[in-house]
């Protein structure tokens, strides 16, 4: 029982900790590292995937993924004033993208072939680099950090009272239960967030957020085209394909006006 207590007293000190808040969502979150760590990080991050990554070549994406690029951080704004913008297209079938601080963007042309639109593009790169704004990454790596720290003091006094067996249950229930309790919620909460932070980002850039819809329709799909079984929602790192879809759908009465104040503002 005093372990119970301990753990729950754990994850309660985890999960209402506040250090960082959220320009646009308001959120309070747990940060231990300085932005001038992330930055390092997301510099040297960028650059191991230049150098492992081939990079198009092909006018037309590097066009497309620039201009688009350059009208979300237009919408972002001072809420990255360390960014030195960079966009660069992966030559790969991977359908992905990514945003690193410092406003380093990649994007993959597998991706590109898949939004076939520039507002499906905007959404997707409006989501990562909402990631960034966020501090979604430094957020995860001081709750690993934490939960590490919290654990090994738990440990420690447990290894002082109990016998070996009690102890080692202690460290699998402790386990398991910040990853189901606190860092896989997190990081579905992340996503959600991050999404409603790229139709905003997206709709302030002249971009029409109702394309998420669509778009993400077209990665369900594509998702269950390529088979395999997936995790339940419990145990997923992202929220269920229709409930992004559903929550995403709910917040276009909030987006659509932003969308419409700024549609044709931009060549």
């Amino acid at each position: 029982m005093k372990l119970l207590v301990l753990f729950c007293g754990v994850a309660v000190g985890v999960a209402t900790s506040g250090c960082y808040t959220n320009p646009v969502t308001g959120r309070k979150s747990m940060v231990l590292i300085s932005q001038q760590q992330e930055l390092a990080i997301g510099a040297q991050s960028f650059a191991d995937t230049r150098g492992k990554e081939k990079i198009s070549a092909a006018p037309a994406e590097i066009d497309r993924v620039r201009r688009v690029g350059e009208r979300i951080a237009k919408a972002v704004g001072e809420q990255m004033p360390d960014a030195k913008w960079e966009f660069v297209v992966f030559d790969s079938p991977a359908v992905n993208a990514f945003a690193l601080p410092g406003g380093k963007v990649g994007v993959y042309s597998g991706l590109l072939r898949l939004a076939e639109s520039d507002a499906e593009l905007a959404i997707v790169m409006g989501h990562e680099i909402g990631h960034v704004i966020a501090r979604h990454g430094a957020e995860r790596m001081s709750e690993a950090m934490a939960i590490e720290g919290f654990g090994a003091i738990a440990a420690t006094v447990a290894e002082g009272k109990y016998d070996g067996q009690t102890v080692g249950m202690f460290k699998q229930f402790y386990g398991l239960g910040t990853t189901i309790g606190i860092l896989l919620p997190h990081s579905r909460g992340n996503e959600s967030e991050a999404d409603r932070m790229g139709l905003i980002y997206a709709a302030r850039a002249g971009y029409d957020p109702r394309a998420a819809i669509g778009f993400w329709k077209k990665m369900a799909a594509q998702s269950a085209a390529g088979g395999g079984a997936k995790p339940p929602p419990w145990m997923s790192t992202h929220p269920a394909d229709e409930k992004r879809i559903a929550d995403l759908g709910a917040a276009m009465p909030q987006v659509t006006p932003i969308y419409e104040a700024n549609r044709g503002k931009f060549p």
